[in-house]
């Protein structure tokens, strides 16, 4: 689905009513549930060479040891407090995260103001040119970059593979960073993800030979229903690669429902999503 057509579709989908109901859960889902085992974490600003110049990111990791590394890439509203927890939560589950602010080349994060978001048309043709610079190769530029980076953080295992998970625009971007560095990378989830599914040579469903490991690709009720054939290529490609893929759709789950500030967040879908993420990565990571 196209970051564009969102937040049409999500109008359409969600009465005022439901709106508001929605709102209220966002203002709740802000604090996530931290699990029994969760083990204490500490996390950084950090500063990325690239390149194209600096990327401003979020690094971390559990406060001992060394753990797996992640790459996570935001949706469209790129790094912010939202993520910021999303990736500590995920640290504490034993993992070292990376997440970062895909627009670097444009802007440093966080780049909305209070009461800002996608949905507002002012917002989107500010946001919209940023993204056009995400290229294929821009992004599998940054993909060795992150990659090295996190590499050389002492919380690191680097015996161990490196998993990378995405929102909406990070979702493709999650397959380009596996396809990047297929030596590292060999897990990924891709949550909600946008345009996965092209007919350029360089589609990122196309890029399923190139990888190793297992994947897992959660897809919004509304987004198949607007490109109902996205997921059978996906299963064709990953099949024919004979890579292992977990490719579903979330039913009630609207674009954009795994992140916990978003209006549409699901809070049980979102949870069960998480808990296929977690899966993944303890399997494979």
């Amino acid at each position: 689905m196209c970051d564009e057509w969102t937040a049409e579709d999500n109008d359409h989908h969600l009465s005022r009513r439901q709106f508001g109901a929605a709102a209220g859960v966002v203002g709740l889902a802000m604090m996530l549930p931290v699990a029994a085992d969760a083990l204490p974490a500490k996390g950084r600003d950090v500063t990325i060479a690239t390149p194209d110049g600096e990327c401003d990111a979020y690094f971390t990791a559990p406060t001992s040891g060394r753990h797996p590394g992640v790459v996570m890439w935001p949706d469209i509203m790129g790094l912010r407090p939202a993520f910021r927890q999303m990736a500590d939560r995920l640290a504490q589950s034993g993992y070292a995260v990376l997440v970062v602010n895909q627009f670097y080349r444009s802007t440093k994060a966080p780049f909305l103001k209070e009461g800002e978001s996608f949905d507002q048309p002012q917002v989107r043709d500010r946001i919209m040119p940023w993204r056009e610079k995400l290229t294929p190769a821009a992004v599998t530029a940054d993909a060795h970059a992150f990659v090295a980076f996190i590499d050389r953080q002492p919380g690191v295992d680097t015996k161990r593979p490196l998993g990378t998970a995405g929102y909406c625009m990070g979702g493709p971007f999650v397959l380009r960073t596996a396809a990047a560095e297929p030596a590292r990378v060999h897990a990924g989830a891709s949550f909600h993800g946008a345009q996965l599914v092209t007919d350029t040579p360089d589609s990122p469903h196309r890029l399923a030979p190139k990888l190793r490991g297992s994947y897992l690709i959660a897809i919004a009720e509304n987004d198949d229903a607007r490109s109902p054939g996205d997921k059978e290529a996906l299963r064709a490609a990953f099949a024919a690669a004979k890579r292992p893929a977990e490719i579903e759709v979330y039913k009630g789950a609207m674009h954009g429902w795994c992140v916990i500030d978003s209006r549409v967040y699901n809070q049980a879908q979102a949870e069960r999503a998480w808990g296929r993420m977690l899966d993944l990565f303890k399997r494979t990571l």
